[in-house]
């Protein structure tokens, strides 16, 4: 979805950018992430923030009864943005289960899948020194299959995280959101890129 503001004579487009966490914990140094970027988003460029934690566990049975609700407001929120920002922690040289489980629900049914064509950004924040570099690579490898369009370059990967974030999971570290900042402003040239590919 893209909104219209007008600001004195001009029109500029705002950009709506769905950000997710696949963590549940409170003090998450990636929900700390997707909360940094939601406070430094550059002008014109909103983040909405989806919590995973009603998802329930996929069940075809469940998905032939009539997606749950949680499972409806999530395919509406990513159908709505103009792009995702997801950040991953490192499980078990992995992607965390709760953020598996809300990418198989949003892939179904794959032919009006919301994540077909999605442009999207993906981060992560590790305590350890792996900077969730095989939770991201797995990550893009399922976004792949599902039709998003993951964007290459620039990559934000945080080891050591403990460093830059407070003990609530805020981020402290200037340069680091100087990063993130990076990574959002690639996410808008993302967008509109994929954008003129499909309008020409």
């Amino acid at each position: 979805m893209t909104a219209w503001i007008r600001e004195g004579s001009s029109v500029t487009e705002r950009i709506r950018i769905l950000g997710m966490a696949g963590s549940l914990r409170r003090g998450s140094y990636n929900r700390g992430l997707i909360r940094a970027a939601v406070e430094s988003a550059p002008s014109g460029i909103t983040i909405d923030v989806f919590e995973l934690a009603d998802v329930p566990l996929f069940n075809q049975d469940i998905e032939d009864a009539g997606d749950p609700r949680a499972v409806a407001a999530l395919k509406r929120a990513i159908a709505r943005a103009d792009g995702m920002l997801v950040a991953t922690p490192e499980y078990n040289h992995g992607i965390p289960g709760v953020l598996k489980n809300a990418l198989d629900w949003a892939s179904r049914p794959r032919a009006t899948s919301p994540l077909r064509d999605k442009p999207v950004a993906i981060m992560g924040a590790s305590p350890g020194t792996g900077s969730t570099a095989r939770a991201q690579a797995q990550l893009r490898e399922a976004f792949v299959f599902t039709g998003a369009c993951v964007m290459p370059l620039p990559e934000l990967l945080v080891g050591s995280a403990a460093a830059s974030f407070d003990h609530e999971g805020n981020l402290t570290d200037a340069e680091l959101r100087a990063s993130l900042i990076e990574l959002i402003t690639a996410l808008d040239a993302w967008v509109d890129r994929l954008r003129l590919r499909a309008a020409a």
